[in-house]
């Protein structure tokens, strides 16, 4: 299988065909789907890390799918979507069934996930494609009928693995899976609805197909009868990790986009680069990616370590780190200008990259669904926070990042977490071991998260979930919730890795503060979010950086505040790198 290190080393060689932004970026106003590069990715190996055997690692599968994401969305979506319709067979398949499946994709076979439908979206339970059952001399076959829609990969895949009713009442065990293999149905019985037309990702191919009386033989169900809907909740615990990898992805973009901008571009006789407000912006843009990197690094890896978590760790995930990397992608683009608004050279893509990122917080569900899942489970995880039971062992092997995570165990997966959420419950102790050797200002920033600890312990108390709906007032304890599990990835990053403590991200913690002063804060250094957007609004609109302004010209009459020195420090940092990426990673690795 290849490396990160390779497929990277591979991509750089297509930058200038299969790769090259300019011709991306004409699929994409064509609306044409981007063969070319899904076929760079298909000879580099890439979908073997889709197979999900016991010795397979995510967190790989996820640092390769953000190195695809980091060019373009579009093909990273499209061709990642090979792992998000095969997961269910992984979890729930037999052994011929996974044998056969990983024959498949290994050798390029793309497959989709049939799960939502025109008039019922993500209510899974409304679905109306039915599976009829009959019995003959030969054992059960099975007939579908029905339409799946807003399917990615539906009319390119060659396999789909589709939710379908098969108990005329529906509920909790109402419905299977199954994998149709559509090359193998009488002609007429699969039928390809036509591409929709979408804001972003336009080349992607999202459609839909319909069956009709679409035979299936018996060792088409995945997993038993009746086990569709658990088996769909259980697998998008791990496809909504993923999910995390094209976030990453975007971010890296951007990041490089604003640096070359910055550095590449001078605003009354110096660079923008060099502008106070505008190095604010870009490191508070770093901080924000570093904290969403440390997020998806610890989820990622808690598949291997903490499985009977990931109810609560993915919903976390899949709801944080899009929400923040939006917001990021939205600073940075008021700090473009006017040029994050081009469609073509020199915006460099930016419109496109952050019109394709808007589909990363809807799809595996949104994120008002996965607080939603995450708010279900609130009582128990409070309870447990209260008592401080966590694994500690297993958050620290989550955590070390030289150590090769343990065998995947399937059967370790569990519907809800008894156990809680060991990173968070397990918070306290280590804070406690950072503080021990932290300077002032590290440790005025954990006092802060202690305060916030304490808050979210007391409300979660209060907290009862209803039948009728939650409130709205409740999802804000459910972002509090995942702002703290975020601070511990990164306080368990820091603890357990000497590597992320040297080098000019470590030094002075400068990398840890800057992004627990992003999730909590500290009245020095944070200002209001309306003070953030003044600030851009200032930088950019107020004065014409995308204007050719002679450099012998006098400054106008600039609010030049200092930046502080925290977000100033990681603007220095960033501005220097020439890496693709802006990673804690790579400096572990």
């Amino acid at each position: 299988m290849t490396t990160a290190a390779a497929l990277e080393a591979r991509l750089v060689a297509h930058e200038a065909d299969a790769f090259a932004p300019d011709l991306l970026a004409a699929l994409d106003e064509n609306e044409e789907f981007p063969a070319e590069a899904v076929r760079v990715l298909d000879e580099a190996g890439l979908p073997a890390h889709y197979v999900l055997t016991p010795d397979a690692d995510v967190s790989e599968t996820v640092r390769l799918l953000r190195s695809v994401a980091r060019r373009d969305l579009t093909v990273a979506i499209a061709h990642g979507k090979t792992f998000l319709g095969t997961v269910p067979v992984w979890l729930a398949g037999t052994p011929e069934q996974t044998a056969d499946l990983a024959g498949r994709v290994r050798a390029g076979s793309p497959v989709c996930w049939g799960l939502t439908e025109r008039d019922h979206g993500a209510d899974l339970f409304a679905s109306e494609l039915t599976a009829t059952a009959e019995d003959t001399q030969q054992g059960r076959s099975w007939r579908l009928s029905g339409e799946k829609w807003l399917i990615n990969n539906a009319t390119r895949a060659d396999l789909a693995c589709v939710l379908a009713r098969t108990d005329p009442a529906g509920g909790g065990r109402g419905f299977s899976l199954f994998l149709v293999d559509k090359t193998r149905l009488p002609h007429g019985s699969w039928r390809d609805l036509p591409k929709v037309r979408t804001h972003g990702i336009r080349g992607a191919d999202i459609s839909g197909f319909t069956l009709d009386d679409a035979p299936l033989p018996a060792d088409a169900l995945v997993g038993a009868e009746g086990d569709g809907i658990p088996v769909v909740l259980t697998s998008l615990q791990l496809t909504r990790i993923a999910c995390g990898a094209l976030s990453l992805g975007a971010a890296d973009h951007a990041l490089r986009l604003a640096r070359e901008f910055t550095t590449g571009r001078e605003l009354y006789g110096r660079r923008l680069a060099d502008i106070p407000h505008v190095r604010r912006i870009l490191g508070r843009a770093a901080a924000a990616a570093l904290t969403a990197e440390a997020v998806v690094l610890l989820a990622a890896r808690s598949v291997h370590t903490l499985p009977g978590e990931l109810s609560v760790t993915s919903a976390i995930a899949k709801a944080f780190v899009p929400t923040l990397t939006q917001t990021t992608l939205s600073s940075l683009a008021e700090l473009l200008g006017v040029r994050g608004f081009l469609t073509s050279p020199p915006g460099g893509g930016f419109a496109k990259l952050e019109r394709d990122h808007r589909i990363c917080a809807i799809f595996d569900g949104s994120t008002a669904v996965n607080r939603a899942a995450l708010l279900h489970q609130l009582p128990r995880l409070g309870r447990k926070l209260r008592r401080r039971q966590a694994d500690h062992d297993a958050v620290r092997a989550t955590a070390d990042l030289t150590a090769a995570p343990p065998a995947f165990d399937r059967e370790r997966l569990a519907l809800l977490s008894v156990t809680g959420c060991s990173l968070v419950q397990s918070l306290p102790d280590t804070a406690a071991r950072v503080r021990s050797s932290a300077t002032p200002e590290l440790t005025s920033l954990l006092d802060r998260l202690g305060t916030e600890l304490a808050l979210l312990e007391a409300e979660s108390t209060a907290f009862v979930p209803t039948a009728g709906g939650l409130p709205s007032t409740a999802f804000t304890l459910a972002e509090r919730y995942e702002r703290l599990y975020a601070a511990a990835a990164c306080l368990a990053l820091w603890d357990a890795n000497p590597a992320l403590r040297t080098g000019p991200l470590g030094e002075n913690a400068l990398w840890l503060r800057a992004c627990l002063t992003t999730l909590v804060g500290d009245d020095e250094n944070t200002p209001s979010a309306d003070a953030d957007s003044a600030t851009a609004q200032h930088a950019t609109d107020c004065c014409p950086v995308n204007s050719v302004v002679p450099s012998q010209g006098s400054a106008p009459d600039l609010p030049d505040t200092p930046a502080p020195d925290l977000f100033d420090a990681l603007a220095a940092v960033l501005l220097e790198r020439t890496a693709p990426e802006f990673t804690l990673l790579g400096a572990v690795t």
